[in-house]
């Protein structure tokens, strides 16, 4: 049987959302991060290095960085077990400055079986243009363990990956001029017109001017000439922690992998009758030996022995569920029902399947 968790966000009567900050709701156009990508290599492991001959390339970076420190490994063959190459991934915030520190992900790519206690060498990283912007270097910390003896392993959590706080050092800077912005979009994450509509009233009401105008449901721009102020840094320091109450579409959502049903507070039904039965199958095996008789020149048999039976559960009858039924009044005819958690998925489907549930409903 599925366990099944049911998450009800929502009170007995319907209430507006509480009031966000804008911020939280939307991304400043050019405010924004960028990706950096790196290949280096991991040392200082205990045996848990890359095997050579399953990652050549490691043996191939390796004598590469000796060469370059002035160490000739031509023609030597060497196959340390404390070695690992590795992707290094980050993340340029905005406005990051040269001289500053950034996280770094470090993940191994060949057939190390751990990563705990390497040092990472000095990894260039690049963005997507192919400039360095960052050089990242650093001891790892790593999330899983990892123990083995001569018959047996046990792994937790994932070993062959790890993080590195403040690993990276920022080398060159994106170059963005902000203050000759002369206007900005804020792009909402969850696009809805009542909600961009009340961010252009917000702001509006805020500069006492028009500053911002809606538009679609997913951009209010900003004209940050009528604004008045010396710069666009002080117009976004202004309006960000203005706060609007969001509004957003009713939703159901089912995850049938690991039976959770989440769903809003704005969820209406229809008038609707629904009906529900449990059935019970039970399957019994009781085997049976036989032996044969004495000086006989039988063999001992298992005779398979199954019994069977189906038992219904008592009916509950019909219950019906009104015009403009809201999520609590829902879960109460459902409960009145004597409906097991197992089975409310299915009748949420049977209800959307009949059109009587006005809401977006999302099957993951």
């Amino acid at each position: 049987m599925i366990r099944i968790l049911l998450l009800l966000i929502a009170l007995a009567a319907p209430l507006q959302a509480a009031p966000v900050r804008i911020k939280d709701l939307v991304e400043f156009d050019g405010v924004r991060s960028n990706d950096l990508v790196g290949y280096g290599l991991v040392v200082g492991l205990n045996g848990t290095g890359d095997g050579i001959r399953n990652a050549p390339f490691t043996e191939e970076i390796m004598a590469n960085l000796l060469e370059r420190l002035g160490v000739n490994v031509t023609g030597e063959e060497f196959r340390p077990k404390n070695v690992a190459a590795v992707f290094v991934t980050a993340a340029l915030p905005p406005f990051a400055r040269s001289g500053g520190r950034i996280d770094v992900t470090v993940s191994a790519i060949g057939d190390a079986k751990s990563l705990l206690g390497g040092t990472l060498i000095m990894t260039p990283l690049n963005g997507a243009d192919g400039e360095i912007y960052a050089v990242a270097q650093g001891t790892i910390i790593a999330g899983g363990v990892a123990a083995e003896g001569q018959a047996a392993r046990v792994v937790q959590g994932v070993p062959t990956a790890g993080v590195i706080p403040s690993g990276a050092r920022v080398e060159r800077e994106v170059e963005f001029d902000f203050t000759s912005v002369t206007a900005i979009r804020l792009a909402l994450r969850q696009p809805d017109f009542t909600t961009a509509a009340r961010i252009e009233n917000v702001i509006n009401r805020e500069f006492g001017r028009n500053v911002a105008l809606m538009t679609d449901a997913g951009t209010v721009a900003l004209d940050l000439g009528r604004s008045r102020m010396a710069s666009p840094a002080h117009v976004i320091g202004r309006l960000e922690n203005l706060l609007v109450e969001p509004e957003t579409r009713a939703r159901v959502i089912v995850d049938q992998r690991s039976g959770t049903i989440v769903m809003g507070a704005d969820v209406r039904i229809s008038s609707v009758a629904v009906a529900q039965g449990n059935l019970t199958l039970t399957v019994e095996e009781a085997p049976m030996v036989v032996q044969p008789n004495p000086f006989s020149q039988g063999e001992t048999v298992v005779v398979p022995r199954s019994q069977a039976s189906v038992t219904k559960a008592p009916g509950t009858g019909l219950a019906e569920l009104t015009e403009g039924t809201s999520l609590s009044s829902v879960v109460s005819g459902l409960n009145a029902l004597g409906v097991a958690p197992h089975d409310m998925i299915d009748i949420l489907k049977s209800i959307n399947a009949a059109g009587a549930l006005h809401a977006e409903f999302i099957v993951q």
